[in-house]
Order: C-alpha cells, then sequence, then structure tokens
C-alpha cells in the first residue's frame, strides 16, 4: 500500500500528543527530545494484489494500531524497530469515490521517534519525503469475494481476482481484522499492496480446502501459488528436522534397551522399537534410564556404539 505523509505537519509533538506519547515511555519526555509525522496506513480502495479493505475493517484497524511499531521491510528484529503509533483516525471524503462507488475513506496515524543521532538521517529522508511508502502487518477474518459475496477463507469460489466478470473486475474484501502487528517502511511494498501479511498456515489450508470442494477446475493466483509452495517447503523442512530428532532417540532407545534387557536378540529388539510412536519411545528411553548409573557403567564398557550403525541392530 503506498502511504503518503499524513496532512498534519511533522516536527515536535504538541502539549496533548505529548501526554499521549509518554504513555508509551519509561521515563517522560520532552518535546524537544520528539520527532512526531503522519502517515496514511492503509484506505479503501482496491490495490495492486485487487484486495480492499471495507470501511468497517479501517474504524477497527484504527483502534488495533495505537501502539504499534513501526519497522523497516517487515523485519522482526528488535534492532529495526524504529517509531511507534500514538494515534489513529479514519478519514473519509464524501465528495471522493473510491472505484466501486464508497466515499474514499483512509486509516491516517500519527507517529513518534526519538531525537537521537541515530535517527538524525532517517527523520530528514521523511522530512525530504524520500522515506513515505509504507506497508501494514495485519490479520483478518474475512476475504469477501467483490462477484459473489461468499467468504473465500471458508467457501469455495471459483471466481479469479482481477478477472473481469459481466465488466466487474473481481477483488477481495477485507473484513473484520482481529489483529494487528506492525507498520513497515518499504521500498516497494512487496506484500499485498494493501499491506496485509497473510497467515500462510490459515489461508494455504483454506486454499487447499476451496480446491478440493469443487468439482469444477479452479486457477491458482500467482500469490496462492507462491503461498502454498512456501508453506510445503516449511513442512519439508520441519519433517526433515522431525525425522532426524526420532532417528537419534530410535537410537539411544535400541542401545539403552540391548543393555538394559541383554537376553532379546537385537532384531526384535529394532523391530519392536520401530513401531513405537514418539510418545512411546520417549517413555521407553525414561524407563530405561531408570537404571542409568549401571547402564552408563555397562555402556563404558563395552564401548558399544550406536545400533544404527551396527549391523546387528540395524534399523
Amino acid at each position: 500500500m503506498t502511504v503518503t505523509q499524513n496532512t498534519k505537519i511533522s516536527g515536535s509533538p504538541t502539549d496533548a500528543e505529548l501526554e499521549l506519547i509518554n504513555k508509551y515511555t519509561v521515563k517522560p519526555l520532552e518535546a524537544q527530545d520528539v520527532y512526531t509525522f503522519g502517515v496514511v496506513l492503509c484506505d479503501n480502495e482496491i490495490d495492486r494484489d485487487f484486495e480492499r479493505f471495507d470501511i468497517p475493517a479501517l474504524k477497527k484497524l484504527a483502534e488495533l494500531f495505537v501502539g504499534k511499531t513501526g519497522i523497516f521491510d517487515h523485519s522482526l528484529k528488535g534492532k529495526d524497530q524504529t517509531a511507534r503509533i500514538f494515534s489513529c483516525e479514519v478519514v473519509s471524503d464524501p465528495q471522493l469515490k473510491n472505484s466501486v462507488g464508497e466515499p474514499y475513506t483512509k486509516l491516517t496515524a500519527r507517529a513518534y521517534m526519538p531525537r537521537t543521532q541515530k535517527n538524525a538521517q532517517l527523520i530528514e529522508e521523511i522530512d525530504a519525503g524520500i522515506k513515505k511508502e509504507t506497508s501494514v502487518g495485519c490479520a483478518v477474518s474475512k476475504s469477501i469475494c467483490s462477484i459473489c459475496g461468499k467468504d473465500t477463507r471458508t467457501e469455495s469460489c471459483p471466481h479469479m481476482k482481477g478477472k473481469t466478470y459481466a465488466g466487474k473486475t473481481c477483488h477481495r474484501v477485507l473484513s473484520e481484522p482481529k489483529d494487528a502487528y506492525e507498520w513497515s517502511f518499504v521500498a516497494v511494498p512487496a506484500q499485498p499492496a494493501a499491506g496485509v501479511t497473510k497467515s500462510y498456515t490459515d489461508d494455504v489450508f483454506k486454499t487447499v480446502k476451496r480446491l478440493s470442494d469443487n468439482s469444477a477446475d479452479i486457477m491458482l493466483s500467482k500469490n496462492e501459488a507462491a503461498e502454498i509452495y512456501s508453506y510445503i517447503s516449511s513442512l519439508r523442512e520441519l519433517a526433515r528436522e522431525g525425522k532426524e530428532y526420532r532417528d537419534e532417540l530410535l537410537c539411544d532407545v535400541i542401545r539403552m534397551g540391548a543393555v538394559a534387557l541383554p537376553q532379546m536378540k537385537g532384531e526384535s529388539l529394532s523391530e519392536i522399537c520401530r513401531t513405537l510412536n514418539l510418545e512411546q519411545l520417549k517413555e521407553l528411553k525414561k524407563a530405561f534410564s531408570g537404571n542409568d548409573r549401571g547402564l552408563r557403567s555397562q555402556l563404558a564398557s563395552k564401548e558399544q556404539a550406536c545400533p544404527a550403525q551396527n549391523n546387528e541392530f540395524k534399523i
């Protein structure tokens, strides 16, 4: 979402603004120690990703964004925290209509940062209009298709964002915000242009469910395909780490079992352990550890290798 400076002047805070700002500080700040500026966080116009907020959503976001941190490029690192919002306001212009005929409405915010040597260049760039594009990170409950009115997060919808149906461009109406995370200075807003940072887990699951529930063929948008690919990649990495942990646990259990149950054949012990789930393996390891002192002594004397590398206990 391209953001412009608020119409309010940047610079030192008013007395009323300073009172709001000091609610977030550890020690009270003086007006000369603080730089304030305004931004437009988002509006109800259709963005480049063919999404828009409805007006009630903007009003809810006005409540949620107060106190939220401004960062760079949606970084999650504490060192990239730059500014903080201390007030928000929803502004409508009844004389100006958006692309669907509603009064153009925007969510504006006032933010502050301390006047420090570290922030001096950033303050200059804001005043010069260099740093002014931002995007917001938030979560919404509903994403309504503008053509059929279905919530695409819970219902099957065959309409593609950006395509024209009966002379109308399909887009998604984002409504019922449930959380606001942060707002970021960005060179080019990379997330959906309206500034919504989507949750891969929820969105991917619902996208796949929509595809499986619909009898007709449905094409994925580029963003949807990218989200699914990213989510699957993360699952593969988690699966790899999980397998490594299970293999290590299994190896420990078989090794400890071989010492605790010397009368049992290694192959039999290995086969039994392989049928156990993770919790059962953890319980068995705990049980074998009950004889921990004697077990360590026997292992040390015999210098047994992990059965994963021993043909007798090969898994």
